[in-house]
């Protein structure tokens, strides 16, 4: 037995250290798009839209302008971050209804065609993941907060191939490489998965994947899938099972947790994705097209994007210091609660930070640029990794693949927004994001009414507590 014991510590730590390296190295390596655009500019792609031009200052000089060859890139990446986005939600159908291993297989195919299935599938790797953190009870929302720190921080490898290309490495040879890494996804979902899901609260002895070493314990995952049919009480818990005591999807969707959140996740998500799309025009345009500069600066933003694998498990220490005890079968209208009233300061810091990484990268400064590097990812990982966290907590986990797929759906739709906005400072305002930005910023301000609306969601809660409490207390002195 002690053998088996230290058999199932060793495989929780193997599942969560390669599932913390897929997530950086595959999940959100979209987002980096601003070292990839770098690439294929010199690669030449969409070159035949820029047009040369003539201007008059002291003298005639000739000049290059590309700002159609931008929009392509603009374009490109707006399809990719919202079809990563929408594809979350039916990935989340996909992971309730038929568990873990059926989700991740359907990756071996997405991962080769091109950047937009790159996007769908590190969008699965990323849901599958985060359920390890149930492995590690106490410190469930820091595995959590760190899984999507590391697929933040996932957006650096567009800038190890850029490196590589400076270093005369074909950039083909790169996706050729990520390509043949899909062998090692089969292998880890085969061998260190769970085939439908691991439950929290955590039963006792809980097994999952092969079983190692001799033991009476039978496969845990073996035993619910017995039970299930034959239609008895089985290990899952009670979570996933007794859903109508704890509301139905459609009640979660009309509730105004949900849909504050979806307003919440929105703003700030355009708002990065737009950040990330024109990156590479607002640098060209800041250095005066210096190559050079625009070089620098794309590499310190790729730099920068290692660093949300540190900054995510800040959010969730912050969620876990006043962790409540784990959900029983009363449901997460009590024991939940202190869980809930953890998430308003995290709720509160995210969009405080991304007020604060909008007003940077509104100011047309090139050094500033540093401090909005850094907000950026730093907002970026309390953003995902807070609304994995909010979902769990204020929601049955039942629900919990369809509703963190939807609400990044919703914000991927709002997202689309980002096209016209390049656009209109494409077309309109002779390229000057200024006013855009402005007006984003102040579109950022709705973001703090979620926070505001759980905060007094909790205190309701915590009235209805105590009234519930009183009234004993007044029949007592009755008697």
């Amino acid at each position: 037995m002690v053998c088996f014991e230290k058999c199932l510590s060793v495989r929780r730590w193997l599942t969560f250290v390669t599932g913390l390296v897929e997530c950086l190295c595959f999940a959100g390596i979209v987002f980096g798009w601003a070292s990839l655009v770098f690439v294929l500019k010199m690669e030449g792609y969409f070159s035949s839209f820029c047009q040369n031009i003539t201007e008059f200052v002291s003298y005639f000089v000739s000049l290059t302008d590309c700002g159609e060859q931008d929009g392509q890139f603009s374009l490109i990446f707006t399809v990719t971050s919202v079809l990563l986005n929408l594809s979350t939600f039916p990935t989340g159908l996909v992971f309730d209804w038929f568990g873990t291993t059926v989700a991740r297989l359907s990756l071996s195919v997405l991962l080769f065609p091109a950047l937009c299935l790159i996007g769908v599938g590190g969008g699965l790797f990323l849901i599958t993941n985060m359920q390890v953190g149930n492995l590690f009870g106490a410190r469930r929302s820091t595995v959590i907060t760190l899984y999507n720190g590391a697929f933040d921080s996932s957006a650096a490898l567009f800038l190890v191939i850029k490196l590589l290309h400076e270093v005369h490495v074909s950039f083909h040879i790169s996706f050729h490489f990520l390509s043949a890494c899909s062998v090692i996804h089969l292998l880890r979902t085969l061998f260190l998965m769970p085939w439908n899901f691991i439950p929290y609260p955590l039963p006792e002895h809980y097994t999952y994947g092969l079983i190692c070493g001799n033991s009476n314990t039978p496969n845990s995952e073996q035993t619910d899938r017995n039970n299930e049919a034959q239609n008895t009480v089985n290990e899952t818990p009670p979570d996933r099972t007794d859903t109508e005591s704890q509301g139905s999807f459609r009640e979660c969707l009309l509730s105004r947790c949900f849909i504050f959140h979806v307003l919440w996740l929105s703003v700030m998500m355009l708002r990065h994705n737009l950040f990330i799309g024109t990156l590479n025009p607002m640098l060209q345009r800041l250095t005066g097209e210096e190559h050079s500069l625009v070089s620098h600066y794309t590499t310190v933003f790729g730099i920068t994007q290692l660093c949300g694998l540190l900054f995510a498990p800040w959010n969730g220490l912050i969620m876990d210091r006043h962790k409540g005890k784990p959900p029983t079968a009363q449901g997460p209208g009590s024991s939940s609660d202190p869980d809930l009233r953890a998430m308003v300061l995290s709720l509160f810091l995210t969009a405080l930070q991304c007020l604060l990484f909008s007003v940077c990268a509104t100011i047309p400064i090139l050094p500033l640029q540093y401090m909005t590097f850094i907000l950026q990812v730093l907002n970026s990982s309390f953003i995902y990794g807070g609304h994995a966290a909010f979902i769990s907590v204020a929601f049955p986990v039942c629900h919990f693949g369809k509703l963190f797929g939807l609400v990044i759906a919703l914000a991927g739709l709002f997202s689309l927004l980002q096209y016209p906005c390049f656009i209109l400072v494409d077309d309109v305002l002779d390229g000057d994001p200024l006013y855009v930005n402005i007006a984003l910023t102040l579109l950022i301000l709705f973001a703090f009414i979620h926070p505001f609306s759980v905060y007094l969601h909790c205190r309701s809660l915590a009235s209805q507590e105590a009234h519930r409490c009183l009234i004993p207390v007044c029949e007592l002195k009755s008697s």
